[in-house]
């Protein structure tokens, strides 16, 4: 029997986000890479800036929905949370919020954006992690929600602030999202990929886990640097098969 995909988001986070990113683009010449993406051209996975608050969590996958946070404008003033948590109501389940803030500079290190509130009322409504290019508060109140947090930092105030858009592309940490994408994410990071490729990224990550398994076993009884390069042979670690 076919599997819902639901059934196949929650296997996902049986998986390391690095095992995902290497059948989604990482390794192009491998057969079970996807080859998504120019590895290193395209924006599909987050940088160095992104931390993740719960490592003990573990994975969590979900669709994107996305929002963008300022300074209040007067000339707009047309959405509000609400607007957000109606997206993420209106998209399949589980959900991650994809939060992009865009704050001057002088302050965008300050704003303790998200908290205790924010993230009850998203995990009504099956969200399962937030992930923003700033910080945020109230990460004890939500350790034990079960709701995964990855942020650049953690700061305990913020001023006004308003909602600027909601399910527009957005870009985070070095990852441009756009609303229903598949956003996987642990503490190694985050990563994307088009909501029609998740089933053949679930295929070829089982087998890379079975192919990995095999061969760290091996690498693990080896004895000599000869027995190591023959085990990469044709890995991209090693030398090229002839």
């Amino acid at each position: 029997m076919s599997m819902t995909p639901q059934a196949m988001l929650e296997e996902l986070c049986q998986f390391d986000t690095p095992s995902i990113t290497n059948v989604v683009a990482t390794y192009p010449t491998s057969p079970l890479c996807l080859g998504l993406y120019n590895p290193w051209t395209e924006n599909w996975y987050t940088d160095q800036t992104l931390r993740c608050m719960y490592p003990e969590l573990g994975a969590r996958c979900g669709y994107a929905v996305t929002c963008v946070y300022g300074l209040p404008d007067p000339n707009y003033n047309r959405l509000t949370f609400m607007d957000v948590l109606d997206a993420l109501d209106a998209m399949p389940k589980p959900t991650v919020l994809v939060l992009q803030q865009k704050f001057p500079p002088e302050i965008a290190g300050k704003v303790g954006l998200a908290g205790g509130n924010m993230v009850s009322a998203m995990r009504a409504i099956g969200c399962v992690g937030l992930i923003s290019n700033g910080p945020s508060r109230d990460v004890d109140e939500i350790r034990p929600m079960n709701f995964q947090y990855m942020l650049t930092g953690i700061s305990p105030g913020h001023g006004a602030q308003a909602v600027q858009a909601v399910n527009t592309p957005v870009s985070v940490c070095g990852m441009d999202v756009a609303p229903g994408e598949i956003i996987h994410m642990d503490e190694n990071g985050a990563c994307k990929f088009p909501a029609d490729k998740l089933q053949a990224v679930l295929e070829n990550v089982r087998k890379l886990r079975d192919e990995e398994a095999e061969r760290m076993a091996r690498l693990q009884a080896a004895t000599s640097a000869a027995e190591l390069r023959a085990i990469m042979s044709g890995h991209s670690y090693g030398a090229k098969k002839s």
